[in-house]
């Protein structure tokens, strides 16, 4: 099983547990609460499983914010999302390659494919600290995600997918300094 679909395993299992009442809780991603962060999640993850078919998913009309959870099962259609994302990022092609997340601009397929690794994790984190869950991922994907991440953290930190970094002891567990990088306090509640 890939590192993608360990992260999307993970967030998944999150996303069944929420309860709509959980809507509200504040999450550590400063400007989404849960019901926020899981629109980001729906709007932009068409054009992220799109980027594994190498196919451009036009970006909705409607703005992330106007995504209406009321309006329909946000859990299913997360879920099928989760597993459309595994799915497309699975053959060895999605890796190779350019690939686009529904506009011009284009990314080396890998730098994508890790970034959406590391975007289920840590938003999977976000999630589970916010509805009081606890986030299980393998150790052999948490090693890989603080390589990855702690090789690209600045570049991150510039596309702002990251904040400033978050002092954690250099013996914390792997999940614990993986959020540190990302601008997270793994103590946060």
């Amino acid at each position: 099983m890939s590192h993608l679909s360990h992260a999307a395993q993970a967030m998944a299992a999150i996303a069944r547990t929420i309860t709509d009442d959980q809507l509200a809780n504040k999450t550590p991603c400063l400007e989404y609460d849960v019901r926020a962060l899981v629109n980001h999640l729906l709007f932009w993850g068409p054009s992220l499983a799109g980027a594994g078919r190498k196919e451009s998913v036009p970006q909705p009309a409607a703005a992330e914010s106007d995504v209406d959870l009321a309006a329909g099962d946000w859990r299913g259609g997360l879920l099928a999302l989760l597993d459309d994302m595994t799915s497309s990022w699975a053959p060895p092609s999605a890796w190779e390659g350019e690939t686009s997340m529904g506009t011009p601009q284009t990314l080396p397929a890998p730098v994508m494919g890790e970034m959406i690794v590391g975007e289920l994790a840590v938003h999977g984190w976000d999630l589970a600290v916010a509805t009081g869950q606890r986030l299980e991922l393998p150790a052999d994907l948490l090693a890989h995600l603080h390589d990855t991440i702690s090789a690209g953290v600045e570049q991150g930190r510039e596309m702002g997918m990251y904040g400033p970094e978050v002092a954690v002891p250099a013996d914390a567990p792997t999940l614990d300094r993986i959020l540190g990088l990302t601008g997270r306090d793994p103590a946060w509640v």
